[in-house]
């Protein structure tokens, strides 16, 4: 991992480079270019707040004082930036094989390109969440910037799954389909849409399930800094779960994807 943070801090320029042209390259040939990237989870957005909003089945949130909308949007942002890490980079070995048959690049810095290809949308989505509360007349609160820290937490957690699923595709080619089906229903093991009261109330053990899920803990942190106002180290047990599991996938995911690193070019 030390050796992999010199690699990034030695070739930072190229890296950001090849990250800027990632992001260009998705929207060549098409006429809306990066507009496409955002309808689909702004529809998403829209559909879901639509369902189980007013006019749905009129979900309460655990919040007082806050619509539906407003207590969706900072659990669902999180795992749309997630999502497209894990969708982007389980193939990205494939999409750039050129680079990967070259000896002298290091190939452990595809996955960093392509997050930080993502992190661009990610921005575009922290913007917008904080316009829409700034439209709803919520007042903006320090606790606000704590959403950067979530957001290098998401990074951390999807880089540490992307070196797995990268690594394991180059072999196993239907790797890409069973990201896509276990993100669709990842979703819903993480209270995002609705209260996990709905469930914990009924079984108190839920809760330890809930909680042992690691993106449980991105999820309540986005919540916190935009509704709540509580800060990260008002749940110590959970930052450091949450980041012993997340250092853990990343030590062992480069080991892993470094200790097939050789037989790559001779797959692609």
């Amino acid at each position: 991992m030390f050796s992999l943070l010199r690699e990034c801090k030695k070739k930072h320029k190229m890296i950001l480079e090849l990250a800027r042209a990632d992001f260009r390259k998705r929207f060549v040939g098409s006429y809306f270019g990066a507009v496409w990237m955002f309808i689909q989870p702004l529809v998403t957005i829209a559909i879901y707040a639509f369902i189980f909003g007013p006019y749905g089945f009129k979900s309460s949130p655990p919040v007082p004082n806050v619509s539906y909308t407003l207590w969706l949007i900072p659990g669902i942002v999180p795992w749309f930036f997630f999502s497209e890490i894990m969708n982007m980079n389980t193939g990205i070995l494939q999409e750039y094989h050129y680079l990967v048959k070259k000896v002298v690049f290091p190939i452990e810095l595809l996955p960093i390109i392509k997050l930080l290809s993502c992190l661009l949308v990610h921005g575009f989505f922290l913007l917008v969440m904080f316009l829409f509360y700034l439209f709803s007349g919520k007042f903006p609160k320090l606790s606000w910037l704590q959403v950067l820290y979530y957001s290098f937490a998401t990074a951390c957690f999807g880089l540490g799954l992307s070196y797995f699923t990268s690594a394991i595709s180059v072999f196993f080619k239907d790797m890409q389909q069973i990201v896509g089906i276990v993100l669709q229903f990842g979703i819903w093991m993480v209270p995002i849409m609705y209260d996990e009261l709905l469930f914990t109330n009924k079984a108190p053990i839920l809760k330890i399930f809930f909680k042992l899920n690691p993106f449980y803990y991105i999820v309540a942190g986005y919540r916190d800094s935009m509704i709540t106002g509580n800060f990260f180290f008002e749940r110590p047990g959970l930052s450091l779960y949450f980041w012993a599991v997340t250092l853990l996938l990343l030590f062992v995911g480069l080991r892993f994807f470094r200790s097939l690193r050789p037989h790559f070019s001779d797959v692609l």
